[in-house]
């Protein structure tokens, strides 16, 4: 089954406690949006010819849960140590927009309009950075998201690292359960929709996946 081959909802006086949670990349939208970004940034002469293997190869394993996904996200915060957190969202912003928008899979935004008609809070769920996550909410309109975050310093500059845990396979199951009781939202009633395989964990905890 695809992502979308379920039902939608139906209308319910208590439905508020229900969330709706979405993965980014070959769910909301038809492109791996990672590998799209180490391209754009190897266009720019950001990053090298062997980063961008290590991106294509890390990508391939993804979906299958078969990388080691701290050592590949060490490996590409350290690259980006000492960047200001303001360039590297502007550059980001500026890449979504002329990349990315335009990819949202109709049947992501019909399962969207479904949810909003429930009043049912949307929320992106991704391994991806909070730098593309907040424009993808920004853009499509969700009501929060939860994605990768970087520490920075006293001068907005990335540090090099990541914090813990990974919105990744258990962590997203994590923040998400976090997230979920700070707001009075169900996760034995609230929908999951994802592809990857890496999101197990996240489709076992909530009662729709």
């Amino acid at each position: 089954m695809g992502p979308y081959d379920h039902s939608w909802p139906s209308a319910d006086l208590n439905m508020s406690s229900i969330g709706a949670f979405f993965d980014l990349d070959r769910t909301l939208i038809d492109v791996n949006s990672g590998l799209l970004w180490a391209w754009h940034e190897r266009q720019l002469g950001n990053i090298s010819r062997l980063m961008m293997a290590r991106a294509a190869f890390w990508s391939a394993l993804y979906h299958l849960s078969l990388v080691d996904i701290e050592t590949a996200f060490g490996t590409a915060t350290r690259h980006y140590r000492g960047e200001l957190e303001a360039d590297l969202a502007d550059r980001t912003r500026h890449w979504f927009h002329r990349e990315i928008a335009h990819c949202l899979r109709p049947g992501a935004a019909r399962a969207m309009a479904a949810h909003r008609a429930q009043g049912h809070p949307l929320v992106l769920l991704t391994n991806s950075t909070s730098f593309e996550a907040s424009v993808a909410a920004e853009t499509w309109h969700f009501d929060d998201y939860l994605a990768n975050r970087f520490p920075l310093d006293d001068e907005q500059r990335l540090v090099g690292s990541f914090e813990r845990p990974l919105c990744y396979g258990p962590g997203k199951v994590e923040l998400a359960e976090r997230w979920a009781q700070e707001r009075d939202v169900d996760l034995d009633r609230s929908f999951f929709y994802t592809d990857s395989h890496s999101d197990l964990p996240m489709l076992e905890r909530v009662g729709q996946p």
